[in-house]
């Protein structure tokens, strides 16, 4: 159901979106849930749809920050035969600090974020919701796509149909990040 929680340390209204993405940054699984539900609670959600999603022989490991520890990390083992391993931020640092595997994660949110209709939860169902970052994210590969093709085949951008891609979704305000 699309319904949104409130977050019980910082009284947010709102959705939660977690991402299983692989080293380069691209999309493997997606959930958007309420922001109610714990932040472990919502990685078995995302672990659970990766797995049915299909049999991922090469994955070995996942990089998580520390609000994914504790019995999840059994769980994980348990669930999926992966290693979920915990990025831990030095305490002795303060303000930010890059921490080593988990900024891709932080990247691929980054990209997410150049898409007016991902700035917000517009949607009312969280499974369109989960949609628009699967769109997004196709439009950012297809993008890259093209612009291999470009660079390899001397060809021009604009003659790729994708090049009208924004415009042809009918009204769901997806941006395209400047060239």
């Amino acid at each position: 159901m699309g319904h949104e929680g409130t977050t019980r340390g910082k009284k947010i209204n709102g959705i939660k979106r977690h991402i299983l993405v692989d080293t380069l940054g691209w999309l493997l699984a997606v959930v958007v849930h309420p922001a109610n539900i714990q932040d472990r609670d919502g990685a078995k959600l995302v672990f659970a749809k990766a797995n049915l999603s299909g049999s991922w022989v090469r994955m070995e490991r996942v990089w998580a920050d520390g609000g994914y520890a504790g019995k999840l990390i059994a769980w994980v083992a348990s669930f999926c035969q992966w290693v979920l391993e915990i990025v831990k931020r030095n305490d002795d640092i303060k303000g930010f600090k890059l921490l080593p595997k988990r900024w891709v994660v932080e990247r691929t949110f980054s990209w997410l974020s150049n898409y007016r209709r991902l700035s917000k939860h517009y949607e009312y169902w969280n499974e369109t919701g989960e949609a628009m970052i699967h769109l997004a994210m196709i439009h950012l590969m297809l993008r890259r796509l093209t612009k291999a093709k470009d660079v390899i085949g001397n060809k021009d951008f604009a003659t790729f149909p994708v090049a009208a891609y924004g415009s042809e979704l009918g009204g769901c305000a997806i941006q395209r990040p400047l060239p």
